[in-house]
């Protein structure tokens, strides 16, 4: 019954919030998108489908706001938050505001960043906005929302010309800039708390406008227990069930509950996976501080003077497989 009940809820949001999912055809998208060049394309069109919101309903965040980490008193010590550090600019954002607005353009430690977060795959990422195009030389990217979901994942689009973006991947997949890419930051999925704990100068991100939206509560309450993707029709690993999670790293994936069980995780070439309790899940609970414990991960690699941060993401096993089918998901 939850998992019946957690799709009936995100198929309701689809239908109040827009049109019905359904997949569409670029003669159709143009009429919405006159400025994306639908003739170039790294993907097939079908594989798109829509997600029941139109451009920007789902609003990107443009000029965020911050309070100091001290003053974050509307946050539960483990409520999860994606912690940025960038020389030596820290700042938190908190998934209970990511949950409803999925995009933050913001510049931390003089970097432009775009903070991401899909919540149907669960994927955490953040870009590096700047990109090297061939003919328009340096460019500075600002990102919103499409509407649209490939493999369930966000399709996010860019300001400047309109070219579309898989978020899972960074990568652009339709429009002028297809086939161009954006650089991934090594950052953490952490709790508030252990976030406090490292950075007690740091920064968290606080709505603009706190009535916007209902933050601290989660819209696709019970999705990580649901039996299958939502608006997904790809094939599944068969080794694993499709909405747990897997750590991904150095080309490498494991099942979060391996590494639960293990606690610790050191490879050959000197990588270490560490599991410690103390973070929600943004995707179980109808209050995302009282979602189930999935604990915090962190990845660090072993260098000559000690322990380095480096990149690596927590996502859905089924949105992993859907992009990455040749890594095999470390189980046991």
């Amino acid at each position: 019954m939850r998992q019946i009940y957690a799709l009936l809820i995100l198929c309701f949001l689809a239908s109040f919030l827009g049109a019905a999912p359904a997949t569409a055809t670029p003669e159709l998208w143009a009429k919405f998108w006159p400025d994306t060049d639908f003739s170039k394309s790294e993907v097939p069109f079908d594989e798109i489908r829509n997600g029941g919101v139109p451009k920007d309903g789902i609003p990107a965040i443009d000029n965020p706001s911050f309070i100091p980490v001290s003053e974050a008193d509307h946050l539960k010590p483990t409520e999860p938050v994606i912690g940025v550090v960038v020389e030596g600019e820290a700042k938190a954002y908190p998934l209970q505001v990511l949950i409803w607005h999925e995009i933050v353009n913001d510049e931390i430690g003089g970097v432009p960043i775009a903070v991401t977060f899909c919540p149907l795959c669960n994927a955490s990422l953040v870009f590096d906005r700047r990109i090297t195009h061939p003919s328009r030389g340096n460019m500075i990217l600002d990102f919103g929302t499409t509407g649209k979901l490939r493999h369930s994942d966000l399709i996010m689009y860019d300001r400047q010309t309109e070219s579309w973006w898989q978020q899972f991947v960074g990568r652009a997949i339709i429009g002028e800039l297809a086939g161009m890419e954006l650089r991934m930051l090594p950052v953490r999925i952490e709790s508030f708390a252990r976030f406090r704990e490292r950075m007690p100068s740091g920064q968290i991100l606080v709505p603009n406008e706190k009535n916007f939206r209902r933050y601290g509560t989660n819209p696709y309450q019970q999705y990580d227990s649901a039996w299958q993707p939502f608006m997904y029709n790809g094939d599944l690993p068969e080794n694993i069930p499709p909405l747990s999670r897997v750590v991904v790293a150095d080309g490498r994936a494991w099942a979060l509950d391996f590494l639960r069980e293990e606690k610790r995780i050191e490879t050959p070439d000197g990588l270490i996976l560490e599991w410690e309790k103390g973070q929600n899940s943004a995707l179980d609970a109808a209050l995302i501080g009282e979602g189930v414990d999935i604990g915090n991960v962190t990845v660090r690699r072993r260098t000559e003077t000690g322990y380095k941060d480096i990149l690596y993401t927590v996502d859905f096993a089924f949105a992993h497989y859907a992009f990455h089918p040749e890594t095999r998901i470390i189980v046991e």
